[in-house]
């Protein structure tokens, strides 16, 4: 990225705030979503679902006359069930029905398919089946799932955990010194992802070619393409999966699916296109969901404030099936490595259930177990700073790992690259006017009060191999490759495997290649989302695009750029080495030919080409994996003033600062649209979202009636800091920073509700922070003060 490379830094390259190119088509209603596809024959799929959480199939009967229009679990001859199975010790594996066959586990588990020329005339099939139920018992509280009395959701299982782990580091050793301990409870909400589209696919077949064809809204069109192979007993080779236009995934869009099996399935039977359209209702009641934890945590520290160690036992619920590809242990198995985020401490002890209920399966929502734990460990140090009458920015900054220690391997054996996490923490208290908000506390009257709360965490992002072999996953990435290739005229097509749900990659990948090759990002075309053009990708998630798709992009770029120097180092009749690559020409000296010009060198007249040219071409495959298997580590400050209404529950967000370090950003303003996104969805996490469900494991959210989300007038205007450490193992010192705004707000929100309630000792230790449960807090801090007792 040097001028002793040869690359010219431009103004559309590495570092330009680049307007997104994507957004014309985005923003002008050109975008092509599967809803927008149509196929000549094409049949409308719904699927008649199970109303009920847990029961025995005891019979079901088809209409007349619909053998080629409706579908039992039975007529899909050799079709497999959906398995991820992690390598984690003592894991219980499930299988997931395409079709529920003796038994549902779930409501809204899909039972029966039914086709029709449209969605209407299929849905009135549903409703002609005739099926009964035997009703058992529904396990829907995690925190019971494992209770000898339980009923059992899969019958060869001797409890409803899928795993337990179990990490014990130095712990009783380190308490011996503890001057105080601090425990509390926490529980986070099973939310759902709501992305503006739902999930959605076109399945075909061509007969001629026997190649099935899957258009889907998928975030890892290579994973589902592995997928579909085990449930169909199919080669590679007989699969296609094309991922266009994608209106938003947070995780959601990153699992194979059993309506994508199904539709499959009937695409090939009946040799007619088949498609399937979510609905928000089967989004809300069927579709996986995620974030319910449960934390039962205690910390130990110092009379200074030095913490010794966190002991912690957490329950996440996991549902009724393992999820493919990422098992039904990824969040439980994050929650033991990462619950020490950015702190120092001496010992630690973490205990974790992945437990098994009668609601659909977690997947990984954005920011994945890191919003739960960050929500836990944020509010138990300011727990901790109360008990030691001491602040919550000094308790952090007695305990945050400082920079002179980076890089630093934290006590599960984290690898931070880089940072400065008390600059950030003392930017955030700078930023919200700390100072001034202690000031405005000291004269307030009445029942209206604000207060201020903080929280600071890690990001680890780009997981490694050993990262996701370590925690079990059975889809493991390895070596991310690119293509990049230079047409005739002179543009650039890079290919990668990743694809993009609104992350601006075909902009942010373009400026890496105008960075290396000087060509201008709108002659660079950026190929995703087809199987059969891009390379073999695990997809996009763990905000692992711009590191790892960066970085293979970037080498790609590198090797091309060297040989395009060559060629124009021949027809310059100069020193290779000695051109510049800027603005589509190969400048050296007073001497220039454009890069349009060397390639039709290359394809056009290749009578004109040095003896020694490099006979693969001008197109490049290049693989890349950071240069430590770690991941990398942005990091965020995050804080926040609220007001608090005492007689109605209402929080009000005042003021929130963000200061930010994604080490190198390729594009800032993507950067930003990033975290104001993530904050977005943060507060709806922290404020509003929640998936309940009743004793019979009825979802009591089946439209967005019920659920709620937030509205553009419950955003504060967030204002972002940088910070810019570049990180040593990425390509240019970039890290993932796509989940990261979606972290902090629970826990920063969580603490200033607390901050403003300190006067009568109440506490939020659940959320969402509803009014409810914010009336509910003060009420049992008024009452436990009429008691007698007194106020933290």
């Amino acid at each position: 990225m040097s001028n002793d490379q040869g690359i010219k830094e431009g103004a559309n390259g590495i570092g330009a705030r680049l307007i997104r190119k994507e957004d014309d088509r985005y923003l002008n209603g050109k975008g092509r979503y599967i809803a927008d596809m149509r196929m000549p024959g094409m049949l409308e799929l719904a699927f008649l679902r199970s109303p009920l959480a847990h029961a025995r199939i005891t019979s079901r009967t088809k209409p007349d006359d619909t053998a080629e229009t409706v579908f039992f679990a039975s007529d899909l001859e050799g079709v497999s069930g959906i398995r991820a199975v992690s390598g984690l010790p003592g894991f219980r594996p499930s299988t997931q029905p395409i079709l529920a066959e003796d038994k549902v586990r779930h409501v809204g588990e899909p039972i029966a398919a039914c086709l029709a020329s449209n969605r209407a005339r299929a849905e009135d099939l549903t409703e002609l089946i005739d099926i009964t139920f035997e009703e058992l018992s529904a396990v829907h509280d995690m925190t019971k799932a494992r209770d000898a009395d339980a009923p059992l959701l899969h019958e060869d299982w001797d409890e409803n955990s899928f795993l337990e782990s179990n990490a014990d580091i130095n712990f009783e050793a380190a308490i011996a010194d503890a001057d105080v301990i601090v425990k509390r409870s926490f529980k986070t909400a099973r939310q759902c992802m709501a992305p503006i589209e739902g999930r959605g696919l076109i399945a075909s077949w061509d007969r001629n070619l026997e190649i099935l064809t899957l258009h889907s809204a998928t975030q890892m069109p290579h994973i589902v393409r592995t997928g579909l192979a085990d449930c169909l007993n199919m080669d590679h080779g007989q699969i296609r999966v094309i991922a266009p236009d994608v209106g938003g995934g947070f995780g959601y869009k990153g699992i194979l699916l059993a309506e994508e099996v199904c539709a499959c399935y009937l695409a090939m039977k009946l040799d007619r296109p088949i498609r399937w359209i979510e609905d928000r209702r089967e989004h809300l009641i069927a579709g996986a969901n995620c974030r319910e934890h449960n934390y039962e945590i205690t910390g130990y520290a110092k009379a200074d404030g030095e913490l010794l160690a966190v002991d912690c036992v957490a329950i996440v619920d996991s549902g009724a099936y393992s999820s493919y590809p990422f098992s039904a242990c990824l969040e439980a198995a994050q929650v033991a490595s990462i619950l020490p985020g950015p702190y120092v401490m001496r010992g630690y002890r973490c205990k974790t259930w992945s437990v098994a209920t009668n609601k659909p399966p977690i997947l990984p929502f954005r920011g994945v177990a890191r919003t739960g734990v960050c929500f836990a460990m944020e509010v138990l140090l300011d727990g901790i700073a109360r008990e030691l009458e001491i602040t919550p920015e000094a308790i952090r900054a007695r305990n945050l790992v400082q920079p002179g220690q980076m890089p630093f391997t934290n006590i599960t054996n984290k690898f931070f690259d880089s940072g400065d996490y008390p600059e950030a923490l003392k930017r955030a208290v700078t930023g919200i006017d700390m100072a001034g908000i202690r000031k405005e506390q000291q004269s307030q009257t009445g029942r209206t009060r604000i207060g201020v709360g903080l929280s600071i965490f890690c990001e680890q992002g780009a997981h490694g191999t050993s990262v996701y072999h370590g925690w079990g996953i059975p889809m493991v990435p390895g070596f991310e490759q690119a293509t990049a290739r230079l047409t005739p005229d002179g543009g650039l097509e890079l290919r990668v495997g990743v694809h993009s749900h609104g992350q601006g990659l075909e902009t942010t990948l373009a400026q890496i290649a105008n960075t290396e090759i000087g060509i201008d990002p709108e002659k660079i075309k950026l190929v995703h989302g087809d199987t059969a053009y891009t390379p073999y990708s695990t997809g996009t998630w763990g905000s692992r695009c711009i590191v790892m798709a960066g970085g293979a992009v970037g080498t790609a770029c590198e090797s091309l750029a060297e040989r395009i120097r060559k060629i124009a180092g021949h027809l310059l009749q100069t020193d290779p080495k000695k051109i510049i690559l800027e603005n589509g020409m190969a400048l050296s000296g007073n001497s220039a030919i454009s890069i349009e010009d060397v390639a039709r060198t290359w394809y056009l007249k290749p009578q004109l080409l040095p003896e020694d040219v490099d006979p693969r071409g001008l197109d490049v495959v290049a693989g890349y994996k950071t240069t430590k298997d770690t991941g990398t580590f942005s990091y965020a400050c995050h804080a926040v003033k609220v007001e608090v209404d005492m007689d109605l529950g209402h929080v009000r967000l005042l003021d929130y600062v963000i200061v930010e370090d994604a080490g190198t950003m390729i594009n800032p303003m993507v950067v930003d649209g990033q975290v104001y996104g993530g904050a977005a969805q943060g507060i709806g996490t922290a404020l509003f979202e929640e998936m309940c469900f009743d004793d019979s494991g009825q979802p009591l959210a089946s439209t967005l009636a019920d659920y709620h989300l937030p509205l553009a007038s419950d955003i504060p205007d967030i204002r972002i800091e940088h910070m810019e450490t570049p990180s040593p193992l990425s390509r240019f010192g970039q890290k993932g920073i796509g989940e990261s705004g979606a972290i902090g707000p629970p826990a920063a929100i969580a603490n200033a509700i607390n901050d403003a309630l300190i006067h009568i000792g109440a506490e939020v230790t659940q959320v969402p922070m509803t009014p409810e449960r914010v009336l509910e807090a003060i009420a049992n801090a008024e009452h436990y003060a009429r008691q007698g007792g007194s106020a933290v």
